[in-house]
């Protein structure tokens, strides 16, 4: 631990104003001491996590913290702010900040020791003593766990909010637990928090996560303890952090009489928890209102709602709970159907790009291979690798359907979801159907988990009765009530599409480029990527379909091939660790990976991404207008002969990433000269003022 920190990691008058320059300050302290190889580098891996989630936590704490394979030995620095920082808690500026940098393949033994320090971040006993050190060693061995906290405040008067907060520790006799799980309440705790003698107390599990299972995953175990301790409960944690964690025994799950998971990415094994009355929220719940939380499942328990491995309560109350609003949770619902969508679409739009390579375009045309199949016939391998292709496009409406469904219910929102996916297709309704039906089914699951069941009957309940009835709903639904109107909206927008023509083909091509390009990867990107996917996912794609799948993909490849470029023209404007992800730019660029460019986005948004955005419009614009089509809805520049207009093709790509490399040159070159500029002003104004102050020499 003596390692972890040191009184040259702590900054007791941190002036800095924002979240970036507090964590920059403290990264230079990491770089002077030899922790930290690149600064830029390990600043972009901070951002990045910070963009995931904000870091900053009730009662003044700020907590930035990252892997990154920058950082040679796991590391905290310490900072105190005297006016405060915002890092995004809800209660306002940050005073004591915390950066935490782990390197990319920590071991066990000090990620243990970093989630021991977040424990203590929950101790307000700890963070009073912070505040009231005033020498940075005696800081760090406090923070080490070298000097117990009363003594460090026992020199400094206590304001009255410390003494308040160390009252309220000592009332819930605040401990540190371990890293798995957590002491239980002691029986006679829960006899006098109910009133009882010899009742047995309310009993929870939970599970914390974060996404990095460093910070986070282990303040909210601690505050959910305390809380638990307090209300006289006995709540056990599995802490599912980055040392790995412990499954809790299935003796203890099973005695347990409701669940808390605080999360902000998936369960592990969450079906252990089946049938049990769940509350599902967000990891900084777990540590902002565990009061809340444990109240909340236990009125749960009384009414018998929800079970774990579902999603309780409507969609707003999943929103609520987790500080998210409707907006976000729809947008996260649909992209998780169109992520494990996104694998059949490869797979199968490939094949059939093959199968017309091999066969030739009449391919669609031949019999089933079951029937007819040449061993040494060309044709006969295309037809076969376009009927698999076939296949295989035959999925992606139920897989999104189903998926989306499962990102708004879990594993019983499946069963409704595909069944709802395949009859789209049956009825003519398409992506548009597969849409709905996603939405209906996740709903309709959602409302049955509502209903008040008997306890005998919650464990039938995810495996027969919730997909008997979901999918008859769904089915109805479907059949009788909305689908024929969707199929009639889905055939106007193909009807619209086949009838582009012009400039509204090059305005469409130019938006899509622009959408391409706008978060590379994202939500957005995704949008514009299932639109193209959904136009050729037949087995005649119409001529329109195909130059907006050959748009989109052209203009998917822009950014990260010109971040390459740029990095090799120009590297002096980009980092050391920019210069080696430009090298993997040219080959993720060119296999249509547009997440290749995240990095330089991430590190620089405000120059790279209208620089993309640009350069992805043009190339969009330029396809259209060359009349470039591709029937394969990837592959980047490995399925050029498979394309229409391949030399123009590839001057759409270039100009697009010309315009985006000079857009980007031109806006570092103007930051990095402004910034020399500054520093020569403030050269100019010391020589300036030490000129004044120097006594005249005599003639």
């Amino acid at each position: 631990m003596s390692e972890m920190i040191t009184a040259d990691l702590v900054d007791l008058d941190l002036s800095a104003e924002t979240k970036e320059a507090a964590a920059r300050a403290l990264a230079e302290r990491m770089v002077a001491k030899g922790r930290v190889t690149d600064l830029d580098g390990f600043l972009a891996d901070v951002a990045a996590r910070e963009a995931q989630m904000p870091t900053g936590l009730d009662g003044g704490i700020g907590i930035p913290h990252c892997r990154s394979e920058h950082v040679t030995e796991p590391t905290l620095a310490f900072g105190r702010s005297a006016a405060g920082i915002d890092f995004g808690a809800p209660d306002g500026p940050a005073d004591l900040i915390f950066l935490i940098a782990a390197p990319a393949g920590a071991d066990d033994a000090h990620l243990t020791i970093l989630s021991s320090l977040a424990r203590q971040l929950m101790n307000a006993e700890f963070t009073s003593a912070l505040r009231a050190v005033d020498d940075a060693t005696a800081a760090a061995a406090l923070i080490r766990g070298e000097e117990p906290p009363a003594a460090t405040a026992a020199g400094a008067a206590a304001s009255p909010a410390t003494t308040e907060a160390t009252e309220a520790t000592e009332a819930t006799e605040a401990a540190e637990g371990s890293q798995d799980s957590v002491a239980v309440s002691a029986a006679a705790s829960a006899d006098t928090a109910t009133g009882t003698t010899g009742e047995r107390p309310f009993r929870i599990v939970a599970v914390t996560s974060c996404p990095t299972g460093i910070a986070h995953t282990y303040m909210a175990a601690e505050s959910l303890e305390n809380a638990g301790r307090a209300a006289g409960v006995e709540l056990v944690v599995e802490t599912q952090g980055s040392a790995g964690f412990t499954r809790l025994d299935p003796a203890v799950i099973a005695a347990a009489d409701g669940v808390i998971f605080a999360h902000d990415v998936p369960v592990r094994d969450k079906d252990r928890f089946a049938g049990k009355p769940t509350v599902d929220v967000g990891v900084k719940a777990g540590i902002n209102r565990p009061t809340e939380l444990i109240s909340e499942v236990r009125g749960k328990a009384e009414r018998g709602e929800a079970t774990a491995g579902s999603a309780p309560g409507t969609p707003m109350e999943r929103a609520g709970a987790s500080g998210e609003g409707y907006g976000t949770m729809l947008r996260k619902w649909l992209m998780s159907g169109v992520s494990y969508m996104v694998p059949f679409v490869a797979a199968g739009g490939l094949l059939i790009a093959l199968g017309f390579a091999i066969g030739g375009y009449q391919i669609n045309k031949a019999p089933s291979v079951m029937d007819h199949f040449v061993w040494t016939q060309a044709d006969s391998w295309g037809a076969l690798l376009f009927q698999i292709g076939g296949v295989s496009f035959g999925f992606l409406v139920p897989v999104l359907a189903g998926y989306i469904a499962y990102g708004m219910a879990d594993r019983p929102g499946l069963v409704p979801g595909f069944v709802g996916g395949a009859i789209s297709l049956t009825i003519n309704a398409g992506f548009l159907g597969g849409l709905a039906a996603g939405l209906i089914a996740g709903g309709v699951v959602i409302g049955i988990q509502k209903v008040r069941i008997p306890a005998a009957l919650r464990g039938i309940m995810p495996v027969v009765v919730i997909p008997l009835i979901s999918a008859a709903i769904v089915g109805f639904l479907m059949f009788v009530v909305i689908g024929k109107p969707i199929a009639s909206a889905q055939k106007g927008m193909t009807d619209w599409l086949n009838g582009l023509t012009g400039s509204n083909a090059v305005l469409l091509g130019a938006l899509l480029g622009l959408m391409m390009c706008f978060d590379l990867g994202g939500p957005v990107n995704k949008v514009a990527y299932t639109f193209a996917t959904a136009g050729i996912a037949v087995a005649s794609p119409s001529d329109s379909a195909m130059k907006i799948m050959a748009a989109v993909m052209a203009a998917g490849m822009v950014p990260p091939l010109a971040m390459a470029l740029a990095t090799t023209v120009r590297g002096r404007l980009f980092t050391q660790t920019e210069r080696e992800n430009g090298k993997a730019a040219w080959v993720l660029g060119a296999s249509f990976i547009s997440e290749g460019a995240i990095p330089f986005a991430a590190a620089d948004p405000l120059r790279v991404i209208p620089s993309a955005m640009a350069g992805g419009a043009v190339t969009g614009a330029l396809s259209m207008i060359f009349g470039a089509t591709l029937r394969a809805p990837h592959g980047g520049i490995f399925v050029v002969p498979l394309i229409g207009n391949p030399f123009l093709y590839l001057i759409a790509i270039a100009a697009g990433v010309c315009v985006t490399t000079a857009l980007v040159v031109v806006l570092k070159g103007m930051r990095k000269q402004a910034s020399a500029d500054a520093g020569a002003g403030v050269a100019d104004a010391h020589i300036a003022t030490k000129a004044d102050t120097t006594e005249p020499v005599a003639a």
